[in-house]
């Protein structure tokens, strides 16, 4: 990971004013750095941020936005976790509401455990993320090596 981290914000729609409320809290962090949303997330992501910073604010990075979650922007979220392109994310999902895409959720998730990327589901992990000396550096994490089950006999 480099100084600046590229960051995946994601939001079911019941957590979206939770995320909204910590990105306008994390306003000035947040825009020194490379975000990656799904659908319309990155809407407000993009209006929350402009809205704080002021009309005339330039922005380091622009905002990439991907299809909706259920739509396949979890999966075009993995595929770029897979690739590398991806240092973390904050998803501020919902357990008390089955979506409609669950099988992604749950591969998004997965993928972000199998390559070691910091993932936080609330708040308070993300709070925790953001305020961390690492966030702010150059970080280099363990990756476990697979190359047992890569090249395995059949």
């Amino acid at each position: 990971m480099e100084q600046i981290k590229n960051i995946a914000l994601v939001a079911h729609d019941n957590r979206k004013r939770d995320l909204m409320e910590w990105v306008e809290f994390n306003w000035q962090i947040l825009s020194q750095h490379k975000l990656f949303c799904t659908g319309t997330t990155g809407k407000m992501v993009e209006s929350a941020l402009k809205q704080h910073a002021g009309k005339d604010y330039k922005f380091k990075h622009e905002i990439t936005r991907l299809k909706s979650g259920p739509l396949g922007g979890d999966q075009q979220l993995g595929a770029m976790i897979a690739e590398g392109k991806i240092d973390l994310m904050i998803f501020f999902w919902d357990p008390m509401q089955p979506q409609p895409h669950d099988v992604d959720v749950k591969a998004l998730l997965r993928i972000n455990v199998l390559y070691n990327i910091p993932t936080a589901c609330n708040r308070s992990t993300a709070d925790f993320l953001i305020s961390s000396h690492l966030f702010s550096q150059e970080y280099h994490p363990q990756l476990k090596d697979y190359s047992s089950y890569i090249n395995r006999n059949f």
